[in-house]
């Protein structure tokens, strides 16, 4: 008996992690269906996507009331070359980073537009697809839901939040689909050096912060993900899973800091 063609949706594609995920669920066999705000697909994910789709998920929650075009194209696709939907890796998010004093209402009404409402509406959209074909979603959450620093409040809030929705979906659409989520804490993406362009040894502390002394790798978010939207494991629903090499354990004595 011929095997189902099994498609992943993934967001957020041609970031650090959406390369990663991408990769990863090509190499295991998945149609991957890719998607960015950017009009273009990456170079490393050329030849990894077998469709790549232009999405701007703030604008598709503002049209979520209309007949939105991307949805239709996506589910064209599947249809198209009788792909079966196994999964909806929300990865896609936005770091808006600012002090309480200076966030703005569209600082806000941004952030939760992309990292919390789009992660629920296209979860809505392919609701019938990911049920008929017993699938899953995975939300890519952040360590920021439930530990923070300084400038993070509009980003921590909204992984929180999103962290939350993980939970309380799995719940309100029992026997229908299972949701799950990933909290990483500093994984190493071109984005998180540049925000270290310079500052070696402060790029090389913020790993050894961590207990296992290494900042995590985006082939480690792609197997989690991979594991949570598989079957084997189906009894996992509802899980936060908190992918930080041990950070969220440690305690920060400001005692051992004083010269």
């Amino acid at each position: 008996m011929e095997m189902p063609r099994q498609a992943v949706i993934i967001t957020g594609a041609n970031g650090g992690i959406g390369e990663a995920l991408v990769h990863y669920f090509f190499q295991q066999g998945y149609f991957v269906l890719g998607t960015d705000v950017q009009a273009k697909i990456s170079d490393s994910n050329h030849n990894h996507c077998f469709s790549y789709f232009e999405a701007d998920l703030e604008q598709t929650v503002l049209d979520i009331n209309k007949d939105c075009l991307i949805f239709k194209m996506i589910k064209d696709c599947l249809e198209a070359h009788d792909l079966q939907l196994r999964g909806l890796i929300n990865n896609a998010a936005i770091q808006i980073l600012s002090p309480s004093e200076k966030l703005t209402l569209n600082d806000w009404q941004k952030t939760l537009n992309i990292n919390l409402l789009a992660p629920f509406f296209w979860t809505q959209q392919f609701l019938t697809e990911l049920k008929n074909s017993n699938g899953s979603v995975v939300n890519i959450s952040s360590i920021h839901a439930r530990l923070t620093k300084k400038e993070f409040v509009a980003y921590a809030t909204s992984k929180a939040a999103l962290s939350g929705l993980t939970r309380n979906m799995a719940v309100d659409l029992a026997g229908k689909i299972r949701v799950n989520a990933i909290e990483p804490a500093a994984i190493e993406t071109a984005m998180l050096k540049a925000g270290f362009e310079g500052q070696d040894k402060l790029y090389q502390a913020l790993g050894e912060c961590h207990p296992l002394g290494r900042i995590g790798d985006v082939k480690e978010v792609a197997k989690l993900a991979f594991t949570l939207i598989n079957q084997e494991i189906g009894f996992l629903n509802g899980a936060t899973v908190a992918l930080d090499g041990g950070i969220s354990n440690c305690l920060l004595d400001p005692i051992l800091n004083i010269d």
